[in-house]
């Protein structure tokens, strides 16, 4: 199992959450401050392109479209990033 250390994470209250917390359903948000870097591979100028950005954050990789990082990102654990990028740089026939 992966840990990652949320000792300086921002945490938001989720919209769908009820109460003050005591004794309706909460659920909190986790955000950890990132810089966020565009794929040498992305197209245009983030307007009318494909464009990814990837931001590290310990022990885990973050996916984002820049024309909307408001939107969720994809959130992956490092290893399978790793594995990913392998299998991208030297795909098997």
């Amino acid at each position: 199992m992966l840990a990652v250390d949320l000792a300086t994470a921002g945490w938001r209250k989720s919209s769908y959450s009820t109460s003050s917390g005591q004794n309706g359903d909460c659920v909190e948000v986790a955000f950890v401050d990132a810089s966020w870097r565009k794929s040498s591979y992305s197209t245009g100028d983030g307007h009318n392109g494909d464009c990814v950005e990837v931001a590290f954050a310990g022990l885990a990789v973050a996916v984002r479209d820049s024309k909307h990082p408001d939107n969720a990102a994809l959130v992956i654990p490092a290893p399978a990033w790793q594995d990913f990028l392998a299998g991208v740089m030297h795909p098997e026939p």
